[in-house]
């Protein structure tokens, strides 16, 4: 577990709110603001990769990467996404989407780097769950759980035709799951749940 002191500052907030246009033509960008709406992470996806990949930024200059999350698969609704250190190339964990499960409930194993299962992202409410995929414009929640079974994040989503909001909030101030892990979720749900669930 990396200590909080030694992360960059942008994953230290309590509280993001993950913007997403969905009318961009290639690719992907996400804007994440903190609770008083300051910009603390940008993130880019590619456009025209067969597999998936998005960088994270502190802002839009793309000065610095902070992480990437990315799959080697092809196309794959069970695919494993890691996220690495963007300065040293580190790997930091890793998100595996558990696809039977998914197509009633969405569900995502979390894993440290050496491939130890440390948490669950998966969707709050089964009913819900199920009424989202039948009218497909019903916003999701889910729950960040650590190994042990506490909630440690929550992700809640507005949905309106033109702007995916996805407001995640921390509940820990020492979470069981490294920070950088929490915010590769909630950018990675953002990003394709809509396109794959």
């Amino acid at each position: 577990m990396t200590r909080p002191d030694t992360l960059h500052s942008s994953f230290l907030h309590d509280y993001y709110l993950i913007h997403r246009k969905f009318w961009r033509i290639f690719g992907g960008e996400f804007r994440v603001f903190d609770r008083s709406g300051n910009l603390v992470l940008f993130s880019e996806q590619a456009a025209f990769r067969l597999r998936e990949d998005f960088r994270v930024y502190p802002d839009e200059r793309q000065s610095k990467e902070l992480l990437s999350i990315k799959t080697e698969q092809i196309m794959d609704f069970a695919a494993t996404f890691k996220v690495h250190d963007g300065a040293t190339g580190q790997l930091i964990g890793s998100l595996k989407r558990k696809a039977l499960k998914s197509l009633v409930r969405d569900e995502w194993i979390i894993f440290d780097a050496n491939g130890m299962q440390i948490g669950v992202v998966a969707e709050a409410n089964l009913g819900l769950a199920l009424l989202t995929r039948l009218i497909g414009l019903l916003p999701q929640s889910f729950v960040i759980t650590s190994r042990d079974g506490t909630t440690v994040a929550e992700i809640k989503q507005q949905f309106n035709p033109f702007i995916l909001k996805n407001r995640m909030t921390i509940l820990k101030p020492q979470p069981d799951i490294d920070r950088r892990m929490i915010v590769a979720a909630g950018i990675l749900l953002a990003g394709i749940e809509r396109r794959q669930g």
